[in-house]
């Protein structure tokens, strides 16, 4: 029997082996992210996509795809809680924004009460104003919590839905947070771009109110696994045989190359070959990248998206002739 996991999706994955997945039903559940992986008991090992066989990343990519078409017919309710709120910490429209979404969401109007996380950053901002919106309510000292890279890191599983409020930019900085689990992502569109922002700010509370009391449409994305194999400096360079070392036998031997770093990427990565004998494996992560769809605009695929962005055949009404 699997375990059981607070990561809707890696539960649904799981599901999409045994073929229980059914369109059109609805899925409820506690939280939507799982324990990080450094966290789970020792017995229950994360083995990287690297070591996989071809066989294996063939499958898996496979159930990613076949769980993603069919999560686009259902409605996924979650039980939010916690809401993780991220954004360009540096500029400021985006932190009055920011503040705005925190102070609706703390109010006591809301039917739940939310907990609130935000950058630390904006801890001592002078326009995020913590003290301000503490004296709209002392309780919201209880409620308004700040987050860090290494809270992302080691406790994924502690945010029920991230909030990027920006562009492109944003959702991209929301997978470099989350390297392994990635809680589901609802992003506004803020930005100069708007290929993965499909939702538009000034709606927010309708928005989220549905998103929260009827559930959300998710769309996986698939990410790159990559991982920097450092070259072990006590070998004699002219008794190695390069292509041993990176496809045959030894590709995987501590005593030629170990891994340093693995990141899971999201659309696109650069590879600089830099001074060192190193390099770089490069597969399909075991972890999607969920993000949040329009329930009215589910079925919208990727070139809709960008047709949307760049205003293709599309025309803006002529102004009439001044004499």
């Amino acid at each position: 029997m699997p375990r059981r996991t607070s990561c809707f999706v890696h539960s649904l994955l799981r599901a999409q082996e045994k073929k229980e997945i059914h369109h059109g039903a609805d899925t409820t559940t506690e939280s939507p992210a799982d324990k990080a992986p450094d966290l789970v008991p020792e017995d229950e090992h994360s083995v990287q996509s690297r070591l996989l066989t071809k066989t294996q990343l063939s499958d898996m990519a496979f159930n990613i795809r076949e769980l993603s078409k069919k999560l686009s017919h259902i409605t996924v309710k979650l039980k939010v809680r916690r809401v993780f709120l991220l954004t360009k910490a540096h500029d400021s429209t985006l932190i009055q924004h920011t503040r705005e979404v925190a102070q609706w969401l703390l109010s006591k109007e809301r039917e739940e009460s939310y907990t609130v996380y935000v950058e630390n950053t904006l801890e001592h901002n002078k326009q995020f104003d913590v003290q301000g919106l503490l004296k709209l309510d002392p309780s919201y000292e209880q409620r308004l919590k700040f987050w860090d890279n290494e809270l992302c890191k080691h406790h994924p599983h502690r945010f029920d839905i991230v909030l990027a409020l920006g562009g492109d930019g944003t959702v991209l900085y929301a997978s470099w947070l989350f390297q392994k689990i990635v809680p589901p992502v609802i992003p506004f569109a803020l930005g100069s771009l708007g290929f993965l922002t499909r939702f538009d700010f000034d709606n927010y509370p309708q928005t989220l109110t549905k998103a929260f009391h009827n559930g959300i449409t998710v769309s996986l994305r698939l990410r790159f696994e990559v991982t920097v194999m450092r070259a072990q400096g006590n070998l004699d360079a002219d008794s190695r045989d390069l292509i041993e070392e990176l496809i045959g036998e030894e590709a995987d031997d501590a005593h030629t190359h170990k891994p340093e770093i693995s990141h899971d990427i999201l659309n696109d990565l650069v590879i600089d070959r830099g001074p060192n004998p190193n390099y770089v494996t490069i597969s399909a992560s075991r972890f999607p990248f969920p993000s949040v769809l329009p329930l009215e605009r589910q079925r919208e695929d990727w070139i809709q998206a960008i047709s949307r962005t760049l205003n293709w055949n599309s025309r803006q009404r002529q102004k009439s002739f001044k004499d």
